[in-house]
């Protein structure tokens, strides 16, 4: 029986992304396979400690009650074998997450399976993933930073913060800016104000996020999912991201337009269960104060020269 989930909400996270993992990954990076999975079989029973992506996951998953129907599926994807993978299991039991669909690849790329998974949301710790899952469009796709000392989360809603350029829409203002300098950016948006950006890779993520806020019987406004859109533009550029989520018909509840100010401190009053940009520049403070996630460029473009 075919499953429709065109209007659930479909997250794929690697088992480093939801759990904290490092310390048995420098054990493989040590002893290979033989010694992880030596220390994995001992340790199974106890269950791991909570990654970067960790109070995202339940935060999404804890909307299913909320809505009174399942609206968010959560996908754990791992390299691990299923042998290896049982102290995952018995970890996902223990931090009571309600996660029943699984993928353990025995060391293969876990790229090629989100399409078989309909994922959304691609979250790991292994770039190679995350770009091949970019590259081929398939999803919005995250590489997680190292999550904060300490992060409060605040389970009864979710929120989510996205950079603008080259994540909700496409990198071409970005290339511009790059290339040209500010001047000739605010000059261009200005005269272009009207006119939508391009999809970035992030943009169908923010779409399928306003179609499952229409499962609650509240307004839009007063959803349990509240979205924030954090970037380093400014006047006169800030007319064109406001015109576009008009054109593409999402509703964002907060926009903060800083003119190249730093970000992690409107990330941490917001209080970002995740947020996702393509510079390191704003994710290595941002990463000390809440959950985050590098959007890297498209292989084929010019930004990668650039960087």
């Amino acid at each position: 029986m075919a499953i429709d989930l065109s209007e659930i909400l479909v997250v794929g996270v690697s088992s480093r992304a939801l759990f904290n993992l490092e310390k048995e990954n420098d054990v493989f990076e040590k002893e290979g396979v033989t010694g992880y999975r030596k220390f994995q079989l001992e340790n199974e029973n106890n269950p791991l400690e909570p990654g970067a992506a960790f109070y995202l996951v339940k935060s999404l998953l804890n909307l299913n009650e909320l809505a009174s129907k399942r609206i968010v599926e959560v996908v754990v994807m791992s390299r691990n074998s299923a042998e290896t993978g049982i102290r995952v299991l018995n970890s996902l039991r223990h931090h009571q997450l309600d996660i029943t669909r699984l993928a353990f690849s025995g060391g293969e790329p876990l790229a090629s399976y989100i399409d078989a998974y309909d994922v959304d949301l691609f979250l790991s710790k292994d770039s190679k993933d995350v770009q091949a899952a970019i590259d081929s469009k398939t999803c919005a796709a995250a590489n997680i930073y190292a999550p904060p000392a300490s992060f409060n989360s605040q389970e009864n809603k979710v929120k989510i913060a996205f950079d603008a350029d080259a994540v909700l829409f496409s990198d071409e203002s970005e290339q511009r800016y790059k290339s040209e300098g500010l001047e000739a950016f605010q000059k261009h948006e200005l005269e272009h104000e009207n006119e939508p950006m391009k999809e970035g890779p992030f943009a169908k993520l923010l779409m399928k996020l306003s179609k499952i806020q229409a499962h609650f019987p509240t307004s839009i406004e007063l959803t349990p999912i509240r979205i924030a859109i954090v970037t380093a533009r400014n006047a006169p550029a800030h007319m064109r991201v406001i015109n576009t989520l008009r054109h593409w018909g999402v509703y964002v509840d907060e926009m903060y337009f800083l003119g190249g100010l730093p970000k992690d401190k409107v990330l941490q009053a917001f209080g970002a269960h995740i947020f996702f940009d393509d510079q390191d520049y704003h994710l290595e403070s941002a990463s000390k104060v809440v959950p985050s996630g590098k959007v890297p460029y498209d292989s084929g473009s010019p930004l990668n020269k650039k960087e």
